[in-house]
């Protein structure tokens, strides 16, 4: 696998996870305690994918 397919791949799977992370939160129910906590899940499961 060359430098430039290793960088797409890792573009590709970040994406994968950050969609995931989103869907995960989307499930978790939304409660006075829980919605910090999914805030941070999200900003923190989505950091990385704006990569380019």
């Amino acid at each position: 696998m060359s430098e430039k397919e290793f960088k797409f791949d890792l573009e590709e799977r970040t994406i994968v996870f950050a969609e995931n992370i989103i869907k995960f939160a989307k499930k978790i129910p939304k409660t006075a305690v829980n919605l910090p906590i999914i805030r941070q899940i999200v900003r923190s499961g989505t950091s990385g994918s704006e990569l380019s």
